[in-house]
């Protein structure tokens, strides 16, 4: 089988997916965005048999469509902007109104629509005004051999976010972190993946360090060494770095949104968002906690979110296997 494989960008978790699917079947990459992207996109699913596309976009509408024009089947992972329409933020693809009909259309009518997390399928109902009956739950996946803790922790707060503009940076909720690390001056705390010239601009303290964008095996050691992880955001799907983190023994600190709670669940603290005094609350509790809810929360992400089974579940759904 040939699948045609669409996504407006290029992440490790989606790149997760195409390691997947390249052991089963016939891949075809369509990354990239723009009219290029989109003409490439109708080509291709002329000789293609199956349609698979990360996130509820523009792009995934072209592919949806013209691969029922063909007679195939879609399959759309929505992750979380794909169904967030936060006005105050400017967050969200529901904001624009003409791209909110695209996407509307995906959700009609793609064969299978998978959410990362329980909680985007509400919103994808309300959204996009229908009954939700092609949406199933399907959790990303994590490889729990190589996210794994080796040695001691350090008494410090780590939070991975990829920021490189200032909506991202309140999204992902840099500024309330750096007011709770101004009042916890005795404690170091690191984010990953942030620019620095936008963080600067909120005049952290010094006991906060922004360190630019790394590699998958870079961060692994920042995981290993943490004790307590942070995931401040006033939106996620299913938060890839809050699971990594967890499975390499950090303690959870996190906000009650998306698929946090999800996560977190009984291994670690959940906060409401943009809280500064509940996170600093909360943080403090996770640094004076025994070591072993890390290994409790590496244990939650191994038995929820094993990558084998994700694996499993995307096969059966492109051969169009019963369960």
């Amino acid at each position: 089988m040939k699948i045609l494989f669409i996504s407006a960008f290029h992440k490790s978790f989606i790149q997760d997916d195409i390691d997947v699917l390249e052991k089963h079947f016939a891949v075809h990459k369509n990354i990239g965005h723009g009219l290029p992207a989109i003409f490439k996109i109708i080509f291709n699913s002329l000789t293609a048999d199956v349609v698979f596309c990360w996130f509820a976009s523009v792009y995934a509408f072209f592919g949806v469509a013209f691969g029922r024009l063909m007679g195939l089947k879609s399959i759309v992972i929505v992750g979380g902007v794909d169904v967030a329409n936060d006005k105050e933020l400017g967050y969200g693809i529901w904001l624009n109104p003409w791209k909110a009909r695209l996407v509307r259309y995906v959700f009609h009518h793609a064969t299978h629509i998978l959410v990362v997390d329980p909680s985007l399928q509400k919103k994808a109902i309300e959204l996009a005004e229908y009954d939700g009956r092609n949406i199933s739950y399907l959790p990303t996946g994590y490889d729990c051999n190589y996210w794994k803790n080796i040695g001691e922790k350090e008494s410090s707060i780590l939070t991975v976010a990829i920021v490189k503009d200032e909506r991202t940076f309140r999204l992902k909720g840099i500024d309330i972190l750096i007011a709770v690390a101004r009042n916890m001056p005795d404690v170091n705390f690191i984010v990953v993946g942030t620019d620095p010239d936008v963080a600067f601009q909120y005049q952290p303290p010094l006991n906060i360090k922004f360190i630019e964008p790394v590699t998958r095996e870079q961060l692994l050691p920042f995981y290993q060494r943490s004790k307590v992880y942070c995931q401040p955001s006033r939106h996620e799907g299913l938060p890839n770095a809050l699971c990594e983190a967890m499975l390499c023994g950090c303690i959870p600190v996190a906000t009650e949104v998306g698929g946090s709670p999800t996560a977190v669940g009984d291994a670690g603290f959940l906060v409401p968002p943009a809280d500064s005094t509940a996170l600093m609350i909360g943080l403090r509790d996770a640094l004076c906690t025994n070591e072993s809810v890390g290994m409790k929360a590496r244990a939650r992400i191994v038995a929820l979110f094993p990558d084998e089974k994700r694996e499993s579940e995307l096969v059966r759904l492109i051969r169009g296997e019963r369960e």
